[in-house]
């Protein structure tokens, strides 16, 4: 549960001067009675209540609701003998915490009939004072209907997106889990066998070198007829890949930072590249990460995307303006971290600059090309 003060989540410190203002209240009623003995009561009567109010937040199971039991009685007790109905405003913001969803309407039902039950009595105990407070005690009918369901609401949305974000990223880690295995298993089906046949046709070739020449040749032919098979169920598999286009998603990026009034730079000819589809595929996916957090988290003005290959290597460059990495953020262990991941895979690096705003450059390593210069 969140801290007792915690009206507005992201506005702690207004939180504590309202709670503030609901604390002074009680003694303002209390002080208008002319008996030392009520004022003592009555005293006795709030801080009961507020440690009742504690002891809510800080208990567990059953405990709880003892304690909000506990602190309706209390509610009552204050309503009828001093006119005061507004404590029953903080047990309303504790109940709309409960998490149990039994617990909540249980306690929730239970609190409003208490509370006007409470009211129409005071109203023949002491009508005058009542009447005066009517507008108030209208407004605190009103809250105790409202805040339970309206916290209660909140705090089950916030939890279910908790639980999708959490999934949503279990997901992720699962399919590159699964891709990464589904890879391994077609290598091994398609590599394997002709791997083996061509290790043990190089051992035979290379006795026969001597006692048998033609034969010799013979295993060497062999072996690079297989090693041709081999190589073409290779491109096959890699071209058979699910792919994402660098060009289709620099598309996607542009029209997701113009949304976000991000102006955006490209420098470099996506088009003239060539690279393999498993690296395409990645760098996609890093570039729409690496957006994706600028568009979130930076607040950034301008963005600078720059892509180069050269024989070796192929460089994507990211650069945003903006306000840069807040280490208590979770974007560096969560964004980046799948970034890693995925470039480890073929063997890619990953670097990142502050100054001020962030820049990302990652570089991957070109190493499988066949005759005529286009890439596998």
């Amino acid at each position: 549960m969140k801290s007792w003060y915690m009206i507005f989540p992201k506005s702690k410190w207004i939180s504590i001067y309202i709670w503030v203002i609901f604390c002074i209240l009680p003694f303002y009623f209390l002080v208008r009675t002319l008996s030392p003995i009520q004022i003592f009561v009555g005293v006795v009567l709030i801080l009961l209540y507020f440690l009742s109010y504690y002891f809510s937040y800080h208990s567990k199971n059953g405990l709880v609701y003892m304690w909000v039991s506990f602190g309706m009685t209390l509610n009552i007790l204050m309503t009828l003998f001093y006119g005061y109905v507004y404590l029953s405003i903080f047990t309303s913001f504790f109940i709309g915490n409960i998490k149990n969803t039994v617990g909540f309407y249980i306690m929730y039902g239970l609190h409003i009939g208490f509370t006007i039950v409470s009211i129409a009595v005071g109203y023949f105990i002491e009508l005058e004072s009542f009447l005066n407070q009517t507008p108030f005690i209208i407004i605190t009918v009103v809250g105790v209907v409202i805040l339970p369901i309206a916290i209660y609401s909140r705090n089950k949305q916030e939890n279910l997106e908790g639980e999708l974000e959490s999934a949503k990223e279990r997901i992720a880690e699962l399919i590159i889990h699964e891709e990464r295995q589904r890879i391994a298993r077609d290598l091994h089906d398609t590599l394997g066998q002709k791997l083996s046949m061509i290790g043990l046709k190089s051992d035979l070739a290379s006795r026969l070198v001597e006692k048998n020449p033609k034969a010799a040749i013979q295993e060497i032919q062999e072996i690079r007829h297989t090693a041709r098979i081999a190589l073409k169920e290779v491109r096959e598999l890699v071209s058979n890949m699910k792919a994402v286009k660098l060009s289709e998603e620099c598309i996607r990026v542009e029209q997701l930072l113009k949304a976000a009034g991000i102006s955006y730079q490209l420098i470099g000819n996506i088009h003239q590249l060539k690279i393999p589809v498993l690296v395409e595929n990645v760098l996609s996916m890093c570039l729409k990460e690496a957006v994706t957090n600028i568009v979130k988290h930076s607040g950034a003005k301008h963005c600078i995307i720059e892509i180069q290959q050269n024989q070796n290597e192929v460089m994507l460059m990211i650069q945003d303006d903006g306000k840069g990495i807040n280490e208590n953020s979770g974007i560096e262990g969560n964004g980046l971290k799948g970034m890693r991941e995925r470039l480890e895979f073929i063997n890619g690096t990953l670097t990142i600059e502050k100054n001020p705003g962030v820049k990302l450059t990652i570089t991957i390593p070109l190493t499988i090309t066949h005759q005529g210069g286009n890439v596998i």
